[in-house]
């Protein structure tokens, strides 16, 4: 899914909503393309205004910030969606042959991977709300768990039941795997540690390695 067609996805929710006056349907809908035109970095509020053909006060009147701008339509969309998005993510992974766990870890990590490469701006703005926000932690956390971290679990099962893995708990094994793999996606493109060029194959690999046989030389 391209950063494009996932705004268009979310004009495309907001036309449905019955939730908004006709003026913030112009602004989110102006703003959501121009997002999509220039980057969102590269989009102002006056900008937004002018294309909307309202005054920029009334931006700021109704949303205050252009992060919660953004931030009003994504949430509705990700609740709404994230049951849809995990079936057809986790559908998509599992049609790849994934005969080991490896292969189940190696597929994930290339989905989501190109998923956050094309939904980059996206990706940040939620990250950082999710991390100084605690209510809306509250309200989103339970859709992840409930669609994403319990296939994750079911998958974990699966491969524990062919003695794939070892045997401590499996929301054990996902935490921690989840922790691993979250805080990479976060380091990498929220903190940004590391601006020097990565070599996402190795990456990947590195990563896959680590949480399969960890740092103890064998």
């Amino acid at each position: 899914m391209s950063d494009d067609k996932l705004l268009d996805a979310i004009i495309a929710q907001t036309k449905l909503t019955k939730k908004q006056t006709d003026k913030q349907q112009k602004i989110v809908e102006t703003a959501i393309k121009l997002f999509a035109e220039k980057g969102y970095a590269n989009t102002s509020t006056s900008e937004i205004a002018k294309a909307a053909m309202v005054a920029e006060g009334t931006i700021f009147r109704h949303y205050g910030t252009k992060d919660n701008l953004l931030l009003s339509v994504i949430l509705p969309f990700i609740k709404d969606s994230i049951p849809t998005m995990a079936e057809e993510v986790f559908t998509e992974i599992m049609s790849k042959n994934v005969g080991c766990f490896e292969d189940f870890l190696r597929a994930l990590l290339k989905n989501r991977l190109h998923f956050i490469n094309e939904n980059r701006e996206i990706f940040q703005i939620v990250v950082k709300e999710l991390l100084y926000n605690d209510e809306l932690r509250k309200e989103l956390l339970p859709f992840f768990a409930d669609n994403i971290l319990h296939r994750i679990t079911k998958v974990i099962n699966t491969y524990k039941d062919r003695g794939e893995l070892i045997d401590i708990p499996s929301h054990t094994i996902q935490r921690m795997i989840f922790t691993l793999i979250g805080g990479y996606f976060v380091s990498r493109f929220v903190l940004q540690l590391d601006n020097c060029d990565i070599d996402e194959e190795a990456e990947i690999e590195n990563l896959i390695r680590f949480i399969m046989d960890g740092l103890r030389k064998q």
